[in-house]
């Protein structure tokens, strides 16, 4: 989270139980997957309060490069694949489907992308203006079109997908997203993560609206 170690702590807390009853709630194994998004939300924000802890205290260099990859891990390897494989698995309708697993391919080679440059690349965070900022010397022209097919992966499946307020789920993530660029451009990881992770918490609603409509057919 993206203004102290206690913050992430707290919220990452709070998003795991929350994600930890999505995960209860869910009655469909094709929503598994989605289902559990809050829940690696919530262990993403608790690995940023070790980073916090690590760079406040100094002298904890495994513990900071463990907690900074686990983070990057989920943002940048891990989301541009689940979101969209999660939306693919509980579409109902077999050509939206079908347009899905599309997207699925661009958030995969966008994955394996940033995976190669973590993996390849130096990566230091840094405390700044009460945020953590993640630099990196991945090559500028390669970042900006992994992030553009980053964006894509992750936004435009939840408006193409038929299943019920996943359009609000959507909407809540490209205006959070809108934000963070603007205001916070410098910090987009953290404070984007941060957003989408409070923002998950809608999940439950789709789960249980999910739940629900089963119950009474």
């Amino acid at each position: 989270m993206c203004f102290s170690a206690e913050a992430s702590f707290a919220g990452g807390a709070i998003i795991t139980t929350i994600g930890v009853l999505t995960v209860r709630k869910n009655t469909d194994p094709s929503r598994r997957l989605f289902a559990a998004i809050p829940l690696v939300f919530g262990v993403q924000q608790v690995s940023e309060g070790f980073v916090w802890v690590a760079l406040q205290s100094g002298g904890h260099e495994l513990m900071l490069t463990i907690a900074t990859y686990v983070f990057l891990f989920a943002a940048l390897f891990l989301w541009p694949s689940m979101i969209p494989l999660s939306v693919m698995l509980m579409e109902p309708s077999p050509r939206r489907r079908k347009v899905l697993i599309a997207f699925l391919v661009i958030g995969v080679a966008t994955s394996l992308c940033y995976g190669s440059g973590l993996f390849f690349n130096q990566v230091s965070p840094e405390i700044s203006s009460h945020h953590i900022k993640y630099t990196n010397d991945f090559p500028r022209l390669l970042a900006n079109i992994a992030f553009g097919a980053y964006l894509i992966a992750t936004l435009v499946p939840l408006f193409i997908s038929g299943v019920k307020r996943m359009w609000m789920f959507g909407t809540l993530m490209a205006v959070s997203c809108l934000i963070t660029g603007f205001f916070y451009r410098e910090f987009l990881t953290s404070v984007w993560c941060f957003f989408a992770a409070l923002i998950s918490i809608v999940i439950y609603c789709i789960i249980s609206a999910g739940s629900a409509g089963k119950k009474t057919h």
